[in-house]
């Protein structure tokens, strides 16, 4: 898939909402074009090309073909995904609010992804292909457009004065919000973004610790329409005696701390997937994880 940036579309429109439609749809149709050219390019290539994927059975219709073939008729039946990062700082350029804060900002924000979402597929009927929409899940696109938004734009407030970019439709991971608003607000995208969505929510501790509030956010995930949704919480691990669980400054089942130089391990999500340790982050997502809040319910600790 190749992303928009729909922060700097929402910095070039200066508020008019009619120019930023027009922008919007002209970054589709080029992005459409460069993925029509790609997977033209990749239709070149011959079943031989391939011989464990198309001569395994790996992919759909693999085994019809005979080694000379193209792989045209097996290829079809994957993606062309456009995606779509900072939605939240769009909307910001666009109305001063993300729609974390505001109602009118969620409307326009839904109306964004579903024009998306209706370009893709009348795409997809024109060319009987899989034109969908993914809400981008940007490990280093996120602090890689807003460096370049930066140094054109400057520092604006609430849109490039951070070191990243929110995911996709996610309302921003510093604002203070209830699990339950968070996966209101963010359910009605995973719809719109066929192509890969999801949502997640931000607990202090383990849920093994309140089942009860794990249960409940389950639920509420489910009616929501969340298509893929996680539970964030943190899992340390002291290397030296072995424990694990949630560790602070010392270890709670040796009394160690890190000063003899062996650090504890802390595994966190990144975005769909566990990476392991925060050193392996890059320094976008370091600050993003960093500036993380935990979603309470109102009524439910």
């Amino acid at each position: 898939f190749t992303s928009i940036n729909l922060p700097r579309l929402g910095i070039d429109a200066k508020g008019d909402q009619e120019l930023f439609f027009k922008l919007l749809e002209e970054k589709i149709d080029l992005v459409s074009e460069q993925l029509d050219h790609r997977f033209k390019i990749q239709c070149e290539k011959k079943a031989k090309n391939y011989p464990f994927l198309m001569g395994q059975g790996i992919w759909i219709d693999s085994e019809k073909l005979s080694p000379e073939d193209s792989v045209r008729e097996v290829l079809k039946h994957g993606t062309l995904s456009i995606g779509y990062i900072g939605l939240a700082e769009c909307l910001v350029a666009l109305t001063g609010k993300h729609h974390g804060e505001s109602d009118s900002s969620q409307e326009l924000g839904i109306k964004i992804i579903s024009f998306m979402r209706e370009k893709m597929d009348k795409k997809s009927e024109e060319t009987q292909l899989n034109y969908s929409v993914i809400a981008t899940p940007a490990e280093g696109l996120s602090g890689r457009f807003v460096k370049l938004d930066k140094e054109i734009y400057g520092e604006l407030k609430g849109i490039t004065d951070r070191e990243y970019y929110t995911n996709g439709f996610h309302i921003p991971v510093y604002y203070n919000t209830t699990a339950f608003e968070k996966i209101n607000k963010e359910a009605p995208y995973h719809n719109l973004s066929n192509a890969g969505h999801i949502s997640y929510v931000e607990l202090d501790g383990s849920p093994s610790n309140n089942i009860d509030a794990f249960v409940k956010i389950i639920k509420h995930m489910k009616e929501a329409g969340i298509g893929y949704g996680s539970i964030n919480h943190p899992l340390d691990r002291d290397p030296v005696c072995g424990f694990s669980g949630i560790i602070g400054d010392v270890c709670p089942n040796c009394g160690r701390d890190e000063s003899d130089g062996i650090k504890f391990d802390r595994i966190r999500r990144i975005t769909g997937y566990l990476v392991g340790t925060l050193d392996r982050f890059n320094n976008a997502k370091h600050k993003e994880v960093s500036e993380r809040v935990k979603h309470f319910n109102s009524n439910q600790k």
